[in-house]
């Protein structure tokens, strides 16, 4: 069987699902568009005056000629999984869908957050989507992140943080910080936050970073942390916050990392209560206020998943639902 997964992959994960098509005797390959960008500083600036005067961006026209070129190099698909169909022309997923006998998406926003023209999702031979409301309202199938870390049991590690938090800098994200850290302070838990952004610049001119008792800091950066070193992060802390998008009504891929690495989960995403492995002592659904935050969640050793549950959420069961391999 021939699959071909086309994305942008911003933060690296859809490599693992190629890996795991691969470690299933899959013949699969990434068209990955994120590597496609401007070759020197006169595409740049032509790009530029394009947007400006032509309402044209060059670098979207070079990206989806490079998925088609790609595709002609790579033949026919018996499946093709497109992620951020938001990104492409109706004409180029046409060409897309050419090379493939099944067209699927999955998407792991909400059409609120990244609207999908109803013409584009047409054209898909099944859509998937991880956000509930999408998957009640459009029909979607329901179908959540995945894991795909490999496991490391609470026992091997030895965290010296309370809570650990890396984000994007977002406005709604950032307000909700302010209140809760002025409460990890006072009841004296050891944490790190990471935002990470251009936005977050600002905040760079006043401080690099802001001490808050000994060892205790917010830390704001342009730079992106390689996704490579997050679970390093990770390990080193005994819960991972994890924090909701303005009209986000599905589970992010902190929730599984966590689930995968042991960790404990703080989060203001009322809908992880709905969820077979929620365990009100490893995850704790913080109020408005943050007055449900205490020591005592962080004390209790954390409650392993059931092996059949664990399971579900993998990538591997993950690749088989998606592409319908078990069948």
């Amino acid at each position: 069987m021939k699959i071909c997964v086309i994305s942008y992959d911003f933060w690296g994960y859809d490599k693992h699902i190629v890996d795991t098509l691969c470690k299933k005797g899959i013949d699969a390959h990434h068209i990955k568009i994120g590597n496609v960008t401007h070759s020197n500083f006169q595409e740049r600036a032509t790009n530029a005056i394009s947007k400006v005067f032509l309402n044209k961006n060059l670098k979207t026209e070079k990206r989806q000629q490079f998925v088609i070129d790609s595709l002609a190099a790579l033949g026919p698909q018996d499946q093709i999984l497109v992620l951020n169909p938001d990104t492409f022309d109706i004409s180029t997923l046409q060409e897309i869908k050419a090379y493939s006998k099944r067209l699927i998406t999955y998407l792991y926003d909400s059409l609120e957050r990244l609207p999908v023209e109803i013409e584009k999702l047409k054209l898909f031979d099944k859509i998937f989507s991880f956000d509930i409301i999408d998957v009640k309202k459009h029909a979607f199938e329901k179908l959540t992140n995945y894991i795909y870390l490999d496991h490391h049991s609470s026992e091997e590690q030895n965290p010296e943080m309370d809570l650990f938090y890396i984000t994007s800098y977002d406005n709604k994200r950032v307000s909700f910080i302010k209140l809760l850290t002025k409460k990890l302070i006072a009841l004296n838990l050891k944490f790190q936050i990471m935002i990470i952004g251009k936005k977050s610049w600002k905040n760079q001119l006043k401080n690099l970073f802001i001490t808050v008792p000994e060892s205790l800091s917010i830390i704001f950066s342009i730079k992106k942390i390689s996704h490579q070193d997050l679970p390093g992060y990770y390990k080193n802390s005994k819960a991972l916050l994890d924090l909701t998008r303005e009209n986000q009504h599905g589970l992010s891929f902190r929730v599984f990392e966590a689930m995968a690495l042991e960790k404990k989960i703080i989060t203001d995403n009322i809908a992880i209560k709905d969820y077979d492995f929620y365990n009100p002592n490893n995850i704790l659904v913080l109020d408005e206020t943050c007055s449900n935050l205490n020591t005592q969640f962080f004390e209790q050793p954390y409650e392993k998943i059931p092996d059949n549950i664990y399971y579900f959420y993998t990538i591997d069961n993950w690749t088989n639902k998606l592409f319908d391999l078990n069948n």
